[in-house]
């Protein structure tokens, strides 16, 4: 089994663990994850690899929690990680854009990261809220504006809707 898929496993296990023992290793992990980005955070533009359990013992965490790290940071990194097959030996990078780390941990709604005080030698406090602006529209979906039969048409020939592009 793949480590990702040992990971989710137990992670999301509510048949064999309860609800507080989840989230007291939801706990010890966030907590965790919080120190290793405040450690990368520091120098943001060096590039950390090595396999996955180098990095474990590293940032003194277990496989597993590393394996979990890894599938939070997946979406910001520079060059995407083999995440659904990787074992403890498969060789990984964490090279992330800032910018998009940042944005993905607003819209994860993960204040304790995007809090971080590492952030501020990275942005400034303008460049942080616009990130944050930013994030929160990330999802969301805009409608287009409805065209009704009597409107010009929108291909810009001077006609009516219903007259050109609205014709069946």
């Amino acid at each position: 089994m793949a480590l990702l898929d040992e990971w989710r496993s137990k992670a999301y296990d509510t048949e064999h663990n309860t609800k507080e023992s989840l989230s007291r290793m939801w706990d010890d992990y966030f907590a965790k994850e919080k120190e290793i980005y405040a450690e990368l955070l520091k120098d943001p533009d060096k590039e950390v690899k090595g396999s996955v359990k180098d990095l474990a013992e590293t940032f003194g965490i277990s496989v597993m929690y590393m394996t979990a790290f890894l599938d939070g940071i997946q979406e910001s990194l520079k060059e995407p990680n083999p995440i659904e097959t990787m074992e403890e030996d498969t060789e990984v990078s964490l090279a992330f854009d800032k910018e998009m780390l940042f944005k993905n941990m607003v819209d994860a709604k993960a204040q304790w990261l995007y809090t971080l005080p590492e952030w501020n030698d990275i942005f400034d406090e303008e460049k942080q809220k616009d990130l944050i602006r930013e994030a929160r529209t990330m999802g969301t979906v805009k409608k287009p504006k409805k065209i009704y039969p009597n409107d010009p048409c929108p291909c810009g020939s001077g006609k009516k809707y219903k007259k050109c592009c609205g014709k069946k």
